[in-house]
């Protein structure tokens, strides 16, 4: 999987969509994206923890961070040497971070 993480408060200029759309469409040709989607602001977020069994809910995200998570990638690539090389085509790399990381299997 690979997760988008970019500058907090940055907006989606036209070419960076485009740019955008240019690295889904490389993904989807290529055959190796098997999902993903954008994620909304991290002011739409609601974060919940339980703490001895009481819930504690937040408005926000649970990190106040310079990054914000901004949407996910699922691929499927033979290895970790092709799921960096698509990482570093994401135009998000150039001024934000791709973190990559394997699914686990399913539970038998």
């Amino acid at each position: 999987m690979l997760l988008f993480a970019q500058p907090s408060g940055r907006t989606g200029a036209a070419a960076n969509l485009a740019a955008w759309t240019a690295y889904m469409d490389a993904m989807r040709t290529a055959g190796v994206m098997r999902g993903g989607q954008r994620l909304a602001a991290p002011d739409a977020a609601t974060t919940l923890r339980l703490k001895d069994g009481v819930r504690h809910v937040q408005d926000g995200p649970y990190a106040d961070s310079p990054e914000q998570l901004g949407g996910f990638v699922v691929i499927e690539v033979p290895d970790m040497a092709a799921a960096v090389e698509w990482a570093a085509r994401c135009p998000g790399a150039i001024d934000g971070a791709v973190e990559i990381r394997p699914l686990l299997p399913p539970p038998a």
